[in-house]
């Protein structure tokens, strides 16, 4: 019975979760994509529906939903289903780890802001569940019964799998120098400005530019490269499997910068010294900590939301060998020379 609870109470608030958080944050991306990329070329952007065009996305949505679900004839169903699906579920599956504050006490009873909370394995969890994620495009690719979409899920599965590597390698001198693979210990670790994005700067950029690589993001988006790709992987996708691949994209906007700002930006941290806040009486489990924390988060997160879309609206595209030879030939020698560094650090100073 206690299981039977703990799963309900799980799957509740993942729903909770997606419904706040996803969902919401997914129509502010493509908001805020549209908006800053109409800066960045002097256009005006979405301005008639809704004040200032606040309701264009919700428009698209309407006009997705009534769009007809066509299946191509050479397309394999099941698959051709699942990929989107897979898509959908692996990205919303990597918020249930991210703490967007630390923790409310109500009296006796503790509040965290975490799907699942004090997960000592939520780095390998998220690097599991995001290497989950290029089976979606792989499936859709090859499943599509199209030249176009097939090359483009071959391009997805090399680029993922080779960054996946230095994604991953990227946080191993975090994980040394923290002790730990806790995201809530690993922000701890970071309270008074010693903000990983200092303390390892070789690590946060390779991390970085593999983000890019991970969410198939220009100057990385190969594997939809429209002048040569058509679509790419989801070419022969309309209607609401469109739709989700859409959502999935703008989500990931959202996303990497939550895991960059919690690994790299001091997380739910704020941007004050600690001695300030307990002379301002603001101390842990309260709720203006709470809301101070969520503020922060926040303003991270949506910083390098503005990064992301600031970096693919100004950087031409890579050509194929480019990005692979960027990811084998430097990113990789370089996170490994990153790994060499901080052990020698962490052993000559600890």
């Amino acid at each position: 019975m206690e299981i039977l609870a703990l799963l309900s109470t799980s799957v509740l608030k993942g729903a909770l979760v997606v419904l706040l958080v996803m969902l919401p944050g997914a129509v502010v991306a493509v908001y805020s994509e549209r908006r800053l990329a109409a800066f960045i070329q002097m256009r005006i952007g979405p301005n008639r529906v809704g004040p200032f065009g606040l309701f264009q996305a919700f428009a698209d949505v309407t006009k997705l939903i009534f769009k007809e679900d066509i299946v191509p004839a050479e397309a394999n169903r099941f698959f051709h289903t699942l990929a989107p699906l897979i898509a959908v579920t692996t990205t919303a599956a990597l918020f249930a780890v991210i703490p967007f504050a630390d923790y409310l006490m109500i009296g006796t009873m503790r509040i965290d802001f975490t799907v699942a909370p004090n997960v000592n394995l939520a780095v390998l969890y998220i690097l599991a569940v995001s290497s989950v994620a290029v089976y979606a495009l792989t499936f859709a690719g090859w499943s599509s019964g199209s030249k176009y979409s097939l090359l483009g899920s071959l391009r997805s599965s090399a680029q993922m799998i080779s960054y996946e590597l230095t994604l991953g390698s990227s946080l191993i001198g975090i994980i040394m120098m923290t002790g730990s693979m806790n995201l809530g210990d690993i922000v701890r670790a970071q309270a008074d400005f010693r903000w990983n994005i200092f303390l390892q700067p070789l690590g946060f950029l390779i991390f970085l530019v593999s983000s890019f690589a991970e969410t198939n993001r220009a100057p990385f988006d190969l594997v939809e490269a429209e002048p040569e790709l058509v679509g790419g992987y989801h070419t022969e996708y309309t209607g609401m499997k469109f739709g989700l691949f859409m959502l999935v994209e703008f989500v990931h906007i959202i996303i990497a910068p939550c895991i960059i700002t919690t690994l790299f930006l001091g997380g739910w941290q704020p941007p004050v010294p600690s001695f300030l806040l307990d002379a301002l009486g603001i101390r842990a489990g309260t709720l203006p900590m709470v809301l101070l924390q969520l503020v922060s988060f926040t303003g991270k997160v949506l910083f390098m939301m503005a990064f992301f879309i600031w970096v693919r609206w100004s950087l031409p595209r890579f050509r194929y060998d480019q990005l692979m030879n960027l990811g084998w030939k430097v990113m990789l020698p370089l996170s490994l020379l990153n790994i060499i560094i901080t052990a020698l650090v962490v052993y000559f100073t600890k």
